[in-house]
């Protein structure tokens, strides 16, 4: 005897399944700020990735893959005057340093993104823009690995209000609560 596994047809932009599709709420989202997003490969088809959801929602972004054989990363990126990671940890800019005209953001897994910044230079030496550990009442579908732990959408939504304000965040952190109602409405991602 076989047993079939039902999977609910996924929306192609948001990958949520198609009943939780976020596509007519996403926000166009304007900043002075480029946001260059790189998702490791492992990220690209996870129905709980928001690294495209965000990616959807910026303006000024480009969203790359990392580690896929297929398609070397182009390091020349990473090396833009200006540019920084958004990482918990590592060399800070120093406090008088211009704001990052360019951010890197790793939409991975803890483990992946660690990975990532210790086998890339570029990314190692980088400095980094370090947002302060999310408040409790953040909404989420489960706890995270690391301390500062958030989903890549929350993350990106923070450093849009570090760097831009809060008027301009306020879209990106709307959207990352409504997705979590959704989902948790739902009590299931498949």
């Amino acid at each position: 005897m076989s047993h079939r596994v039902y999977r609910r047809p996924r929306c192609q932009s948001c990958n949520l399944p198609t009943h939780l599709c976020l596509c007519e709420d996403i926000p166009r989202v304007e900043t002075r700020t480029r946001f260059l997003l790189l998702q490791h490969v492992m990220e690209a088809g996870k129905k709980s990735n928001t690294g495209r959801v965000a990616a959807l929602a910026l303006t000024n972004t480009r969203l790359l893959t990392y580690g896929s054989p297929a398609e070397a990363l182009d390091a020349a990126l990473l090396t833009e005057p200006g540019t920084w990671l958004l990482y918990p940890d590592g060399p800070t800019a120093p406090p008088d340093a211009p704001a990052p005209r360019q951010l890197v953001v790793l939409d991975a897994s803890w483990s992946q993104a660690r990975r990532m910044t210790q086998r890339h230079p570029s990314l190692r030496a980088l400095p980094r823009l370090v947002l302060p550990p999310p408040e409790p009442g953040l909404l989420r579908l489960r706890e995270p690995s690391h301390p500062s732990g958030m989903s890549t959408l929350d993350a990106v939504a923070r450093a849009v209000a570090l760097l831009e304000g809060p008027e301009a965040a306020a879209p990106l952190e709307r959207l990352a609560a409504l997705r979590v109602q959704r989902i948790a409405e739902c009590g299931t991602l498949t």
